[in-house]
């Protein structure tokens, strides 16, 4: 819980955002764990899942992100129950952006904004990179091990972070195809075969790309 809770301090430090919050969900939007910069950050983002309706509850849902610069506006009207706490609170703008790999939905990152307006080209970008990281390091336990992401310098490590997505995508994606399982089941066989030879997720990933691994119901090579 307070790896996530220092992520979301990190997070506030790198974008122009007054609060943060992740969650850790099901596919079907159940809530599991989570972490927030700050004491009402985490009651707002419960409070999401609590009612079923928010901005991070329709972006895990949907898997797509869900940006509102003026919650005062029309759009708020979407969220009778929630908007109004999130007013109270004194937010006005909040910005939901799911964590996920492919088709492999894992939860969500949303930002809190004192003042209204949206997130500018720049700051928008930085967001989803973050979130994409974010997905990776729920992924990859070894990514643990590193620094945290959101206290890298600006632009340090991000086309690594872009290859490691695609390779172990690709390879979620082969491995659905030799072993017959769902996005999901083909991830945890992996990192499962990872695990057992001693090597990290994306190694893997590089070997069943390259087609010199090939896994199968056994997990072996």
């Amino acid at each position: 819980m307070a790896a996530l809770d220092r992520l979301c301090v990190g997070v506030v430090s790198a974008l122009p955002v007054d609060g943060a919050a992740i969650s850790v969900t099901s596919a079907a939007a159940v809530r599991g764990y989570s972490g927030a910069s700050n004491p009402i950050c985490a009651r707002l983002d419960d409070l999401q899942f609590t009612l079923g309706e928010g901005p991070c509850w329709h972006a895990v849902r949907y898997g797509r992100p869900v940006l509102v610069g003026d919650l005062t506006g029309q759009s708020g009207d979407r969220w009778p129950m929630f908007t109004p706490a999130v007013l109270a609170a004194g937010f006005r703008a909040i910005f939901a952006f799911p964590l996920q790999i492919g088709a492999i939905r894992l939860g969500t990152l949303g930002f809190f904004c004192a003042r209204s307006g949206l997130l500018d080209g720049e700051a928008l970008g930085d967001a989803l990179v973050i979130a994409d990281i974010a997905a990776l390091t729920f992924l990859d336990t070894e990514a643990r091990d590193s620094p945290s992401p959101v206290d890298m310098p600006p632009g340090e490590g991000l086309d690594g972070v872009g290859a490691y997505r695609a390779e172990v995508h690709q390879a979620t994606g082969m491995a659905m195809a030799q072993l017959g399982v769902s996005a999901q089941e083909a991830l945890v066989r992996l990192r499962a075969h990872a695990f057992a030879a001693g090597l990290t997720v994306d190694e893997v990933a590089c070997e069943i790309v390259a087609r010199r691994l090939r896994l199968d119901g056994d997990l072996s090579g």
